[in-house]
């Protein structure tokens, strides 16, 4: 089937503002289905790549599909205020009830979606506007507080700020002067009025109504539309999928695979036919097939299986399973051991803030190369570990791995991070699942508080989600640290966490039974962006570590630059990051960053500048921004913004 496109649309609002949205349609003039996919990214130049490949496969199998941008982005009106805020879900409700009252829609609508745009799948659904029927949601969260790049475990992910600054360079681009006559007004009044994001979600450090507004964990039977959950090991969101599962009364199925960031048909680990898995979806939910997709296995899921562990897997050995049968299986920590024996005594950790060096990028798909997790060995050296003898038989593991923490402390502030390794018979060690744990949260995340020095605290930390096969021969290891650099800000002091055995226990999801399934195929063939590549794509990675012990993290990443050939844009952008820190010093933990990008038409011109810088002290985290803008070579705006929040307990 062949397809028909509008580049650019006005989609009115009820308060008279208007979206910029591109729509697909079929060929055929009868009313179909519609999938909506609603984000803050651009659908005229930054996910145009993306979009290629997916709506108009979508629209050639009977779907109008239609890419909108939010408010205050893109080419759209408006001022862009939060991520996920009453504004952005409120005009999503009215753009779905637009898009089902177009002829060329039958009244049905779903929604496509990743990370920002699966969040808001869901959120959306929670809303329950009549005409969503159905969504794909990938790599999404359904607790914002416990499950976004701002806080795990109620410690400070540096990723907060760094998305924050991420966000801050987007929001600064123009619109587009072909569709804009008003395009430098709008585009001033963007980096006039962009909110200092990373200091206000810094503001809520606990799980308040800031966090508990978007978070669907609220209440699980608001939301009525079937939903496809789609995640993959190496992303930084992988709880959602069997927490959807578990939790929803509408219909529900996952689907977790060896992927990192992306869709599955251009991940770079493993990819497969994403095409299929929302076509089936939608061709049931959405057009009334009978297909199969609704009796189709709960969980289907890749067992990942031992490799010797690369910062840029292209394939990940593994197979795939459904949702089996779970057992619990809890090991005991010893010294140094995790076996089904009691012990007794005492263990301190207090590890090197470089803890961390052989951690992954936060969220593994964002930059040009994965960066994914290497050999543990490096930071186990620095941690306590807990081992398990070498294991007689193999083990397969689907689910939460949980810990049960029994402390105590020599600062008021500590925080801890655990490691589930695969150790194999050469002492390579391979990350499972991790998660970082603030101690002041041992009693909740909505009301933490400083710990007394010196007593005694209990505590449970349900690891990240895994599939994992452990082989015969080799061991299971959960490492310890205080730290996590720089998946995670330190805390204001070196703290001595002291762990009392006799009240430590690791339980495993151990897979006792289930069935080896087919996962989906290789991707289909699919279009690509019509552009010309006017710089390619570049990336690398430095560390070092300086005279004095410092040990720092520098990445480049060159997303290149195009020309699109259908309406003429050209584009580009690049990103420089610094992380550094000091193994004795939790103050000098210090992360900057610097995004440029330029458009292009002819005799138009325009390039942003922006940096981000945070540090800490013992009271505050202090950020900075800077935003420097340049029509042609004349500079025409240059902001300069910072900010002190108090750290609470972190």
């Amino acid at each position: 089937m062949t397809i028909r496109i509008t580049e650019h649309l006005w989609l009115p609002l009820p308060d008279g503002r208007r979206l910029a949205a591109k729509i697909w349609l079929p060929k055929d003039d009868a009313p179909a289905p519609a999938i909506l996919e609603y984000l803050p990214y651009r659908k005229r130049d930054g996910t145009a790549p993306r979009d290629a490949t997916t709506h108009p496969i979508f629209a050639a199998e009977g779907y109008a599909c239609i890419r909108v941008d939010i408010a205050g982005t893109g080419d759209s009106d408006g001022i862009f205020d939060d991520e996920y805020s009453e504004q952005e879900l409120s005009d999503g409700e009215a753009v779905i009830a637009w898009v089902a009252a177009q002829d060329w829609c039958d009244g049905n609508v779903g929604m496509i979606g990743i990370s920002w745009g699966g969040f808001n799948g869901l959120q959306l659904a929670y809303r329950r506007p009549p005409a969503l029927k159905a969504i794909v949601t990938v790599c999404s969260t359904v607790d914002r507080y416990a499950d976004d790049i701002h806080f795990m475990g109620g410690c400070l992910l540096t990723d907060n700020f760094n998305w924050s600054g991420q966000m801050h360079a987007y929001n600064t681009r123009p619109p587009d002067p072909a569709l804009r006559d008003d395009w430098r007004e709008r585009w001033l009044e963007r980096i006039d009025t962009l909110p200092m994001m990373g200091a206000d979600w810094l503001r809520h450090h606990a799980r308040d109504d800031f966090w508990k507004h978007g978070s669907v964990c609220e209440d699980y039977s608001r939301i009525e539309a079937a939903v496809l959950a789609l995640g993959g090991w190496t992303d930084a969101y992988v709880n959602a999928p069997r927490a959807l599962v578990a939790n929803l009364d509408a219909p529900a199925k996952a689907l977790i695979g060896p992927w990192e960031h992306k869709y599955p048909h251009i991940a770079k680990t493993n990819p497969a036919d994403f095409h299929g898995e929302v076509i089936g979806w939608f061709d049931h939910w959405l057009k009334g097939k009978a297909n199969g997709a609704d009796a189709m296995p709960d969980t289907r899921a890749y067992l990942m299986d031992y490799d010797p562990p690369s910062a840029n897997y292209r394939h990940r050995p593994g197979r795939w399973v459904d949702g089996g049968t779970i057992e619990s299986l809890e090991l005991r920590f010893g010294n140094g051991t995790l076996t089904t024996e009691n012990s007794g005594g005492t263990i301190t950790v207090r590890s090197p803030q470089t803890v961390g060096a052989a951690s992954a990028y936060f969220c593994v798909g964002m930059r040009i190369e994965n960066e994914l997790a290497t050999n543990q060995a490096v930071d186990d050296d620095a941690s306590a570990c807990f081992d398990t003898m070498p294991l007689h038989e193999p083990m397969d593991m689907l689910g939460r791995a949980e810990a049960r923490l029994a402390f105590s402390v020599d600062n008021p502030v500590a925080q801890v991070c655990l490691r589930l390794c695969d150790v194999a018979p050469d002492g390579t060690s391979v990350r499972i699942s991790y998660r970082a744990f603030n101690l002041c949260h041992h009693a909740g995340h909505e009301n933490p508080a400083q710990l007394e020095p010196g007593r005694r605290y209990e505590a449970s930390v349900s690891l990240n989600e895994c599939g994992y096969h452990l082989r015969a021969g080799h061991r299971l290891r959960l490492a310890v640290s205080t730290g996590y650099w720089p998946v995670i800000w330190p805390s204001p002091e070196d703290a001595t966490v002291t762990l009392h055995l006799d009240g430590c226990a690791l339980t495993l999801p151990h897979r006792v039974a289930g069935e080896d399934i087919d996962g989906p195929p290789p991707p289909r063939d699919y279009p690509m962006r019509d552009a010309e590549m006017l710089r390619a794509p570049d990336s690398r990675t430095e560390r070092r570590t300086e005279k004095d012990g410092t040990l720092v993290l520098e990445t480049f990443d060159d997303f290149g630059k195009a020309h699109d050939r259908v309406h003429g844009l050209m584009d580009g952008s690049t990103v420089t990051q610094r992380f550094s820190i000091h193994p004795d010093d939790p103050l000098s933990a210090d992360h900057w960053s610097q995004w440029e990008f330029t458009f292009e038409r002819e005799g138009w011109a325009v390039r942003i500048v922006t940096e981000n810088r945070m540090t800490a002290d013992t009271k505050a985290f202090r950020l900075w921004r800077k935003t420097t803008a340049y029509e042609g070579d004349a500079m025409v705006a240059e902001r300069e913004v910072s900010e002190d929040v108090p750290r609470g307990c972190l």
